[in-house]
């Protein structure tokens, strides 16, 4: 059986459907038996739900700016081994 760790890996590929089937199985059989990956799995479902309904928003430029240089500042100790 996947550990929550491991399922939480693999979220987002379930949740975009995809995952190779065998996979798919072994997560469906961790939501079934893991109250607490069954809410967040339910608590993302709904979540993308009320999104998809939404129009983008703009990001304020100062905004962006902050986030890209954060960005920049991550990768670039990742790169230097810092991360």
């Amino acid at each position: 059986m996947l550990t929550c760790k491991e399922f939480l890996t693999e979220l987002n590929s379930f949740l975009d459907e995809e995952t190779d089937s065998l996979l798919r199985v072994q997560l469906e059989k961790h939501i079934n038996e893991c109250p607490n990956c069954w809410v967040v799995v339910d608590t993302c479902k709904k979540t993308m739900k009320v999104f998809k309904g939404m129009e983008p928003q703009a990001i304020p430029s100062e905004v962006e700016g902050r986030l890209m240089e954060a960005l920049r500042r991550k990768m670039a100790a990742r790169r230097c081994g810092e991360a």
